[in-house]
């Protein structure tokens, strides 16, 4: 008799395990999904956040200046109002604190960025200004023309 009952259980050592084995895969469809969703959240984030202050910059067509880092900015937007990066600066205010973002990187170039629809005067002035800290790599940043 207790022959019989191990031949049913299939040795009595196997029970249920036995039959179907263990499963060892991931499922990793829900961490797919996670990350495709953290990847579009980052790519609307990055678009959002890269344009700074919003300005309607002028069209040209001048190539793209590679860059190693995030570049110090300066913009004048319709107003005449200048900004240091976010940050709303004076006229007399933007020569210190540009050398005190840069230290001693006066070959760090500087991003100046003017509104298409604003006077050409307070570009100018703030391209003199940023001159006169000591600084002679400006870029003037404009948007390709949409052909």
């Amino acid at each position: 008799m207790a022959m019989a009952q191990m031949g049913r259980s299939g040795g009595g050592r196997r029970g249920r395990r036995g039959r179907r084995g263990l499963n060892s895969e991931i499922n990793v469809t829900p961490l797919v999904d996670v990350m495709l969703v953290l990847m579009l959240i980052f790519m609307v984030l990055a678009s959002v956040v890269a344009a700074g202050v919003p300005i309607e910059l002028p069209k040209t067509d001048a190539k793209s200046m590679p860059t190693q880092q995030k570049p110090l900015t300066v913009t004048v937007d319709i107003n005449g109002i200048i900004y240091l990066q976010e940050e709303v600066v004076t006229l007399e205010e933007l020569r210190p604190k540009l050398i005190a973002l840069a230290g001693e990187g006066y070959e760090e170039r500087i991003y100046l960025r003017g509104d298409a629809g604003g006077n050409y005067g307070p570009v100018m002035k703030a391209m003199a200004a940023i001159n006169a800290a000591g600084f002679s790599n400006i870029g003037l940043v404009t948007d390709p023309i949409q052909k």
